[in-house]
């Protein structure tokens, strides 16, 4: 090295591998792949098996929400799921399983929270189906939320602006805030949750956003090794608490050919009439 510095030969420089540019993510789900017609007919079949009718509407809507997840999540990981027969079962089906009972518990066009949205399930089919007149996604992770709104404007582009497709809207916060003195506390008739947290935090997240008597809606897994009746008994204290009636946990009726929902379950905690209390809300979110 120093015989060439004496020479006065120039040294090359150090060379940098070049810079991947990622193609745009989709926005519009016409230029992507359908979802074939098989998985297209599990999801009718199952939602027919539990008295719900999709027309056509309906299904188009579920599709370009289903299309754009499967594009998105190559680049951004949003789901583990990345064949279309298991999304119909394991995410589309899953999230459609509360239909009947949220008909029956809480009446036509009702406000939803979901909280945790990441994919878009279980609120996106929700608002699809029941069909809500307000959802509000609740997502803190900035790249899922991108991927909500987007997800969100092609599913109200699919539903038309008719005056019945529901009001879609993103909240870029933590529910914790959302429960918070400056949030929506006591406004909604239902909140979700899919696979996020304990059901006593849960219920402490969750109570204090609906209106009295409203209705919050875990989904839940029963392993058969008591795990759930225990997670459920350690809720009821703190439900209690807040005010709200003592869990109540649904078996998801298993549709023919949707192998994956065994197990799954609905725990469902009704708000008290008199709502949330703020101060024994803060103590349980520390």
């Amino acid at each position: 090295m120093h015989e060439e510095r004496r020479s006065g030969r120039a040294q090359p420089l150090p060379t940098r591998p070049p810079t991947l540019v990622r193609d745009p993510l989709p926005d519009d789900p016409a230029g992507l792949p359908p979802l074939p017609v098989a998985v297209r007919r599990l999801i009718e079949a199952g939602c027919a098996s539990w008295g719900v009718i999709l027309d056509e509407r309906a299904m188009a809507a579920l599709d370009a929400h289903a299309r754009l997840l499967l594009a998105w999540t190559a680049a951004i990981n949003l789901t583990a799921v990345r064949l279309p027969e298991r999304l119909a079962v394991l995410h589309v089906l899953d999230s459609l399983s509360a239909v009947p009972l949220l008909r029956r518990a809480v009446g036509p066009r009702p406000r939803l929270a979901d909280i945790g949205s990441g994919g878009g399930y279980p609120a996106l089919p929700l608002a699809i189906v029941l069909p809500a007149s307000q959802v509000v996604l609740i997502e803190s992770i900035g790249k899922k939320a991108r991927f909500l709104e987007v997800a969100s404007a092609a599913v109200g582009r699919v539903l038309g602006a008719d005056g019945t497709a529901p009001d879609l809207h993103v909240e870029r916060r933590r529910a914790e805030a959302l429960a918070g003195p400056d949030g929506r506390c006591g406004v909604f008739d239902v909140v979700t949750v899919r696979a996020v947290g304990s059901l006593a935090h849960l219920a402490a997240l969750g109570l204090p956003l609906l209106r009295p008597g409203g209705l919050l809606v875990a989904w839940k897994r029963d392993a058969g090794d008591g795990a759930l009746e225990a997670e459920v008994g350690e809720a009821r204290p703190i439900i209690a608490r807040l005010g709200g009636a003592p869990p109540r946990v649904e078996t998801v009726r298993v549709p023919p050919g949707a192998t994956g929902l065994e197990g799954h379950r609905l725990v469902l905690v009704r708000a008290g009439r008199g709502g949330a209390p703020a101060s024994g809300r803060s103590r349980l979110l520390g």
